[in-house]
């Protein structure tokens, strides 16, 4: 850090304004890396030596430090300021712009920390590579549990295809059967006769008991009365 400890107030203010624009610049930097840091849908194989998070960290690291400093050379500046109402004003002013890229730096920060923490927990919930395996042996296995469940769900539509003509085998014998009933139906009309008549004797046997329970109800309760 550069020592600014015998420097006067114009020397002390321009240290600041060159450090601010240097932080600008660099928070625009940090900020869309952080956006397209995407490191971490890469596979270990394919992934590079530096990639974008390690990028992003570094950068963290050296705006941590320069916000740092900048603050540090607020706090001189205030020691150093002449009186007057415009130089209150301006080491306002400083202190804004300092809190202004703090702010920006949390907010970046937070957000990588939150898509990091999003990606760990998705990681977690998938299963683990199976120890000792390659990639190419992985892309192997995982190629032949789907053919496994290719053949599963084949059986199973074979079952239903079975079973559906199974029942349309079984609708087909009741229409054949109802076919033949009709005609022997109409083959033998004196079976309609017969049916018509055994139908109507039962109806009459009804009625001619039920009649006779009527009056014997009806004369148990005269008796009954008198």
């Amino acid at each position: 850090m550069t020592n600014i400890a015998g420097s006067t107030w114009e020397d002390v203010r321009k240290q600041a304004r060159l450090l601010e624009n240097d932080i600008d610049v660099k928070l625009v930097a940090f900020s869309k890396l952080g956006m397209s840091s995407t490191s971490s849908s890469l596979s270990p194989e394919t992934a590079p030596l530096i990639n974008s998070d390690d990028m992003f960290d570094t950068m963290s690291m050296e705006l941590q430090q320069l916000l740092n400093k900048l603050s540090s050379i607020n706090d001189r500046m205030a020691d150093l300021a002449p009186s007057g109402t415009a130089t209150l004003h301006t080491i306002k002013r400083h202190r804004e712009i300092l809190m202004d890229y703090q702010q920006e730096f949390q907010k970046t920060s937070v957000r990588v920390s939150a898509r990091r923490e999003r990606e760990e927990l998705l990681r977690g919930a998938s299963p683990p590579p199976a120890a000792g395996l390659s990639r190419r042996d992985q892309y192997s296995k995982e190629a032949s549990h789907l053919h496994s469940s290719h053949i599963l769900v084949d059986e199973q539509i074979n079952i239903a295809m079975e079973a559906r003509e199974h029942l349309t085998s079984q609708r087909q014998a009741f229409k054949r059967m109802q076919t033949r009933f009709n005609d022997i139906t109409n083959r033998f009309p004196m079976l309609n006769s017969l049916i018509y008549r055994i139908n109507a004797r039962k109806r009459r046997d009804s009625l001619i008991i039920g009649i006779v329970v009527a009056v014997c109800t009806f004369l148990l309760l005269l008796y009954a009365f008198h």
